[in-house]
């Protein structure tokens, strides 16, 4: 698994100049069956991250480009009629592939948000009463900007629990980005790259994940952090059953990327800001800092058990 993951880590960063951490996320969302949100401003690389790992896996990758005029249909299919044998067929859409990249998710209409959330929770889509599952692995990789608001829809904190990690890659420092001047002005190093394991090997690692062993005080440690964060005052929507669950899920993850069969409290406090800071609704009026502010202390407050 630790093997696993260093090929896909060292094949991304090949072709697109990210931080290590933000890598490290990524993969332990595919490894622990979770989805990524990207957000970040434009030309930061978010759209190529999300190529690059998809061109490192030997599997089935498709591209959603969001739009208002989008419908859900667009993303999971629809059943037309076959004249000549007189009855309906599903044609499945780009959500029936291993890797899903759903481009400025929040450019199309809620209603096609809300089309993503039974594949994004339960792997099957519904369509005229008929269920239809989808491929394994599953990940939908979604990009959105932070900072242009104009002729978009703010993702609900329904579609936000989804998201397993939310990263964010920020500016590459001078020297990273007079590297990528030098390797990317004439040619596109996301299309030079090969896979590095395949569909098979990713749903053993997702086996081997499910397999890692989490105690009781590790358990009792990470629904101690999101019941804190439910107690803050600055904090309306705190980290919900499911926030907590993917923490775990996270962390066990984190565990065997770490080529470790146990979780430990470092795991869970060193994801705890990429799992549960966009789930959390601030007040209003909560005063300065953010929701990752309030991780931090919450992680300062709760004892490691």
């Amino acid at each position: 698994m630790a093997e696993v993951a260093a090929q896909l880590r060292e094949n991304i960063q090949r072709a697109v100049k990210v931080r290590n951490d933000v890598v490290r996320d990524v993969l332990v969302a595919l490894f622990a069956e979770g989805h990524v949100l990207i957000e970040d401003y434009p030309g930061v690389g978010k759209t190529a991250l999300a190529r690059a790992l998809a061109r490192s896996l030997d599997a089935d990758y498709a591209r959603v480009q969001c739009t208002a005029d989008l419908l859900p249909a667009d993303i999971i299919g629809t059943n037309v009629f076959n004249q000549r044998e007189a009855r309906f067929e599903f044609h499945p859409g780009p959500v029936f592939a291993n890797v899903v990249l759903v481009d400025e998710i929040n450019r199309t209409s809620p209603k096609t948000q809300s089309g993503l959330l039974e594949c994004m929770q339960e792997r099957h889509v519904t369509v005229d009463a008929h269920q239809h599952e989808l491929a394994r692995p599953f990940v939908v990789i979604a990009t959105q900007n932070p900072a242009e608001y104009e002729g978009t829809y703010p993702l609900p904190e329904a579609q936000l629990d989804r998201f397993m990690v939310r990263v964010s890659l920020g500016y590459p420092n001078a020297a990273e980005e007079a590297e990528m001047l030098d390797q990317h002005a004439r040619h596109d190093r996301v299309l030079d790259l090969e896979p590095v394991t395949e569909v098979g090997i990713v749903r053993a690692a997702q086996a081997a994940v499910a397999a890692v062993h989490g105690s009781d005080a590790v358990r009792r440690y990470t629904v101690a952090l999101g019941e804190e964060t439910r107690n803050d005052p600055r904090v309306e929507l705190g980290a919900s059953p499911r926030a907590v669950l993917m923490l775990f899920r996270a962390g066990k993850a984190l565990a065997a990327l770490e080529a470790r069969d146990h979780v430990l409290p470092d795991d869970v406090q060193a994801l705890a800001r990429s799992v549960l800071s966009h789930r959390l609704l601030l007040v209003p009026d909560a005063g300065p800092g953010d929701a990752e502010a309030v991780i931090g202390e919450a992680l300062d407050r709760v004892p490691a058990l």
